[in-house]
């Protein structure tokens, strides 16, 4: 049977397009709160009823609307925002596509009320068809949205409990806040306000007590500030310390251009640059801002604009990657909190040159080889010069920690386990298995780093059957492979085989890192496979080979552990993600001791 084709009424065009764009609530105050930011809004209040099922309404104080194109705001495909295929091109709004109003009302009871900067009176219009009329309405616009999916029961029974949806809401809210603290937001449920959010004006203060209200105390405490620029490209924001990882994902906020996104190739940058200081369980928490010129980046991907694709996505991935692994390194040291003015870039802490030297046979630095002559051999050549005879070293007459020093000077030990040291405004406390285990592991890494891979021949080479587009990536990246210390040839169409492998993985399963490494290639077009695999031997060296509990350290051998780690990048945690030191500020001590009161 034959059908003619036709075109589907404009009514009905809405509401498939509404199957992309509003999917709950949330949906629907996404779009609404953008238009809101895009106009030019400073103020922004957002009420629910029903968890917005029944009714929500976004009031903004932004430029609004005027009477002749309240009509067109909501027609199919009318927008102010783009006018050309250079428009589409470097789109510099949150919204551009002139969908989501359109669809809103196909699928609820929509009314817009609207007045424009500088004009006498507002005007009001309920949903698609209706003509504007005056109305009593501030500089601004609201938009209420009633009964959603009244007139599709299909979509609206997969609608969640009101707690649900509300918090969905809230959630979408306060994502957006996250990225303009300079715009003032209300939340308010059936007639009871959740949060209210003030603008923080360019001030520091005021902007930790947003983060706190939104993110907790936790994060700000542990906020490492990030502000790196390179390319055209800027990355600001915060990461939270390793040693405080969550774990779930539920604290990742990225934004691109003001535009929070999900996408694979940031994932990935950022778990490439925590892998080396978080447990494979746990999960980072940041809040980052990527800001980049709007024609390099395709924001028309999808209806929901959740996702981007960069122009130069290698770039990028490189970019964030070598930002953030720079600032995990730096640590507690290397910047300031999320009150204080982020920094301008400070670039790596020079690390001292290394005193390990090769052992005489192979190729392990004596430090590790030799650990059974004693735990102060590994700081001999990194000792602080004696101290004056006038200014005793006992924990009694210590002298004050210099500036650069901010780990202080050692007191003593206690229980066998930490360090006790006097820093110029509070007391530090060091784990010294976990301090000691983070410095010998990043010494592993620096003496892998200096020569080339040292590879080892399989006794017998080992066949892997592979798909002919696995094969061929091989064959097309033989040389990047061999760099990574792996020797791979083709044997056939589907055929490789492994001859040789780092001679730090000797007993690795070969066959699944290729297999690992040829997935890496195909997505990324680079790999760390073979660098975590290393890692984690040297990792497990390092652990080994760290001082163990109930060591007596001399007071200099303490000292030498604490000026180790200010030099040492990452040394703010052990390698399974823990902290390695603690401090009590001299305000924490007072108040434990109710000094002051």
């Amino acid at each position: 049977m034959s059908h003619r084709i036709q075109p589907l009424p404009s009514h009905l065009v809405n509401q498939i397009a509404a199957g992309e764009v509003v999917e709950r609530p949330a949906s629907v105050a996404k779009e609404l709160i953008e238009n809101s930011l895009d106009a030019g809004a400073d103020r922004i209040e957002i009420d629910l009823e029903q968890g917005g099922v029944k009714r929500l309404r976004v009031r903004d104080n932004g430029e609004g609307i005027a009477m002749d194109d309240l009509a067109l705001a909501l027609a199919r495909h009318a927008t102010s925002k783009i006018a050309s295929l250079a428009d589409l091109e470097s789109v510099a709004t949150l919204g551009f596509r002139g969908e989501a109003l359109p669809s809103i009302a196909s699928v609820s009871r929509l009314e817009i009320s609207s007045r424009r900067r500088g004009a006498e009176h507002a005007w009001r219009m309920a949903g698609e068809g209706g003509e504007p009329i005056p109305a009593a309405h501030p500089e601004g616009t609201s938009i209420e949205v009633r009964d959603l999916f009244y007139n599709v029961p299909a979509r609206r029974k997969f609608l969640r409990a009101e707690k649900t949806e509300l918090d969905h809401v809230e959630a979408l809210v306060r994502r957006i806040a996250l990225a303009r603290p300079d715009v003032g937001f209300r939340l308010g449920h059936n007639g009871k306000a959740l949060f209210q959010l003030p603008p923080t004006e360019g001030d520091p203060a005021r902007l930790a007590q947003r983060l706190q209200e939104l993110l907790g105390a936790g994060f700000v405490q542990h906020a490492l500030a990030v502000d790196e620029s390179a390319v055209g490209l800027r990355l600001s924001g915060w990461v939270v310390a390793p040693a405080f990882s969550r774990s779930q994902a539920d604290m990742q906020f990225f934004y691109v251009n003001g535009r929070v996104v999900r996408d694979k190739l940031v994932t990935h940058a950022l778990r490439q640059a925590y892998q080396d200081v978080l447990h494979y369980s746990r999960h980072p928490a940041y809040l980052l801002y990527l800001d980049m010129p709007p024609n390099q980046v395709d924001v028309n991907v999808h209806p929901a604009k959740h996702e981007v694709r960069f122009r130069e996505s290698r770039q990028v991935h490189d970019f964030i990657f070598r930002a953030l692994h720079r600032r995990l390194a730096e640590g507690a040291q290397g910047g300031a909190a999320v009150a204080e003015a982020v920094p301008e870039p400070q670039g790596l802490s020079q690390a001292a040159p290394s005193p390990w030297r090769r052992a005489e046979q192979g190729t392990m630095p004596l430090g590790v080889r030799d650990a059974g002559q004693g735990y102060a051999f590994s700081f001999a050549a990194q000792a602080p010069a004696p101290l004056p005879v006038s200014q005793p070293a006992g924990p009694a007459g210590a002298p004050p920690a210099e500036p650069g020093q901010p780990l202080g000077l050692a007191l003593g030990q206690l229980h066998g386990a930490y360090v006790l040291a006097q820093a110029e405004d509070g007391l530090v406390i060091v784990d010294m298995h976990a301090a000691h285990e983070r410095i010998g592991y990043e010494r592993l890494k620096r003496a892998w780093d200096s020569g080339e891979v040292r590879r080892q021949p399989l006794l017998i080479p080992l066949p892997v059957a592979v798909s002919r587009a696995e094969a061929d990536l091989a064959e097309a990246q033989a040389d990047l492979i061999r760099d990574l210390g792996l020797v791979v040839d083709r044997l056939g169409a589907e055929s490789l085989v492994v001859r040789e492998i780092p001679a730090a993985l000797q007993g690795a399963d070969a066959e699944g890192l290729l297999r690992d490494l040829l997935s890496d290639l195909a997505v990324h077009g680079t790999s760390d496979r073979v660098r975590e695999e290393v890692n984690g031997v040297l990792a497990t060296l390092a652990c080994h080979t760290a001082v163990r509990a109930n060591r007596r350290l001399t007071l200099e051998e303490m000292n030498a552990l604490l000026r180790d780690m200010e030099r040492t990048e990452r040394s703010d945690q052990c390698n399974h993600g823990r902290p390695t030191w603690v401090k009590l500020s001299r305000t924490d001590l007072d108040r434990l001791f109710l000094r002051g009161r």
